[in-house]
């Protein structure tokens, strides 16, 4: 696993709002927003070296336990969009990401998540070290 010098604690990603993304106004569904930031998290992660999936084939699994989202202004069908995730920080279970989605320099929305470390049966256990450590 990296060391603390190699995580990344925020990034950027371009989406593409599709017609499956839409209710029948052309305006996003609620329901695509937490899917969008998972996409964030998971792209956050990968530019410090780990996947998602490295975690978990080491029994470390992330749930979501906490989910904020406050909608501002409308995305539509075929907008670009910027979502950038910003890890803020890390205990020794939890980890908490914010989120700004944009439309040029209009914000769309922004979200919180925190996430807990569980194991395969879904009892809390230790983030592993290096992603602890995000607060030093």
């Amino acid at each position: 696993m990296p060391d603390m010098t190699d995580i990344i604690r925020s990034g950027s990603m371009d989406i593409r709002v599709r017609y499956v993304d839409c209710d029948s106004m052309g305006i996003v569904h609620h329901s695509v927003y937490p899917v969008w930031l998972e996409m964030g998290r998971t792209e956050l992660l990968r530019e410090t070296g780990i996947t998602y999936r490295e975690l978990e084939d080491t029994g470390v699994l992330l749930a979501v336990i906490d989910l904020t989202v406050k909608y501002r202004r409308p995305a539509q069908y075929d907008d670009l969009l910027e979502l950038t995730t910003e890890w803020i920080d890390a205990g020794r279970v939890k980890i908490r990401h914010q989120y700004t989605l944009r439309r040029d320099d209009e914000i769309l929305a922004t979200a919180e998540t925190t996430l807990a470390c569980v194991d395969r049966e879904g009892r809390p256990q230790a983030l592993p070290e290096h992603l602890q450590s995000c607060n030093t």
